[in-house]
């Protein structure tokens, strides 16, 4: 054989060799590919996000995919929202087929049994959670906490809440209340959260107070007894027998709700939950406003406010009454007031006396009207007239009750036995 044959041969091999190697770097190694069989949790990358999946490389044999169903335990329009591109996952095998090169996984499911675990331990502790809203349904609010978690519409705030729509969105932080695997079901509240942090703010605040204290506050609601103010995070009430100097029928003659007020602290009761507060206490009392706005001898018109047996009350300001003395009501005798007056009537009085810092005052009804004539005395004659007729006449013509015809009956009848003495 010559040189160059040998040189050829030589040439031959080396490129056999060179193809065969070529070849075997074509063809995967499939010897180091981990087995994956059905119920595997696995790991993988996010190579491509379709419109109805997503396709990921959990090394194995050939890529998987993630239906959008398997994305979410809630309901979501599209991929994106959920994963991205190079984003590591883990997830969990429900379907295999190598015949057809048909991997399906699930990221939900992975996200469920993570989530079950959390949720029993948060409920156990009490801890707080947060969450997004991601729905708004009838009844209450739909989040993802790994699944799919509701609020029901009374567990959202501790007020009543008409309209949702605004919270769409929102995080929120929420306390698990219930969950029950077999029904797929977890019930979460924003209402526990919220009232853990009023008793402590509560707690806080009512430290702070003390009696007499004066607060701005902010009229919370309105009651037919009175109305609750937030004076800093926790309401007080403020009986209607303290919204004002006056009387009050109803609340809401003097407040709404919204309006900003100052108040008085007037009692502070931690063991029983209770804040009294006032509004009249924080304004100038009716006697401080009276003060200087009555002189002695004014007349000033009044309202008959009570009527008692010695005499009359009369307002003659707001939460200021006077008496009218029995014997300053009218110029004649009277035996009672209701002889005269009545209960809401107007009058006229003069001030006879006036002591703001005993708060009281004294009135007259009849020193504002001139007193009535006397009557005139009938003459002595007139008298003497009267007397004469009142004398009784006897119809008898033996008899006379006059003075005259009574002396000369005498005469007659003893004259005779006196000229004896004579």
């Amino acid at each position: 054989m010559s040189e160059e044959t040998n040189v050829q041969q030589t040439d031959a091999v080396i490129e056999t060799q060179e193809t065969a190697e070529s070849v075997d770097q074509a063809i995967p190694d499939f010897a180091n590919v981990a087995p994956v069989k059905k119920g595997d949790i696995v790991k993988g990358n996010i190579v491509k996000i379709e419109d109805n999946q997503a396709i990921v490389d959990i090394g194995y044999k050939y890529d998987g995919v993630i239906p959008l169903k398997e994305l979410s335990s809630l309901q979501i329009d599209a991929v994106g929202s959920t994963v991205q591109i190079g984003q590591e996952v883990q997830l969990k095998v429900i379907e295999l087929n190598d015949h057809k090169e048909r991997l399906v996984l699930s990221k939900r499911a992975v996200d469920s049994e993570k989530a079950w675990d959390k949720l029993q331990a948060k409920l156990e502790s009490g801890e707080i959670i947060e969450a997004e809203v991601a729905e708004v349904v009838k009844g209450g609010l739909v989040v993802d906490v790994g699944l799919r978690g509701f609020i029901p519409a009374s567990m959202v705030e501790r007020h009543f809440v008409e309209d949702f729509s605004g919270y769409k969105g929102r995080t929120l932080r929420l306390k698990v209340k219930e969950i029950d695997r077999e029904k797929n079901k977890v019930v979460l509240s924003q209402k526990d959260v919220l009232d853990q942090d009023f008793e402590a703010k509560k707690l806080e605040v009512m430290a702070g107070l003390s009696v007499g204290q004066q607060l701005q506050g902010t009229v919370q609601r309105l009651t037919p007894f009175g109305a609750f103010v937030d004076i800093g995070g926790v309401d007080g009430l403020v009986h209607i027998s303290e919204m004002a100097w006056h009387h009050v029928a109803q609340p809401s003659e003097v407040v709404k709700e919204g309006d900003n007020v100052t108040v008085q602290v007037l009692k502070v009761d931690p063991a029983n939950d209770r804040i009294s507060l006032s509004i009249r206490a924080a304004q100038p009392g009716p006697w401080q406003m009276a003060s200087g706005k009555f002189n002695v001898g004014d007349i000033v018109s009044g309202t008959v406010k009570r009527l008692v047996s010695f005499g009359a009350f009369v307002e003659v300001a707001p939460g200021v009454e006077g008496l009218v003395h029995i014997s300053q009501i009218a110029h004649r005798h009277i035996g009672t007031p209701h002889e005269v007056l009545k209960e809401g009537q107007e009058v006229q009085v003069k001030v006879l006396d006036f002591n703001p810092d005993e708060k009281r005052v004294s009135l007259s009804i009849k020193e504002t009207e001139e007193a009535p004539e006397a009557p005139a005395r009938p003459e002595k004659r007139e008298r003497s007239e009267k007397r004469s007729e009142k004398t009784p006449q006897i119809q008898n013509e033996n008899v006379s009750l006059s003075n005259q015809s009574m002396s000369m009956t005498l005469g007659e009848r003893f004259g005779d036995k006196l000229n004896k003495f004579k």
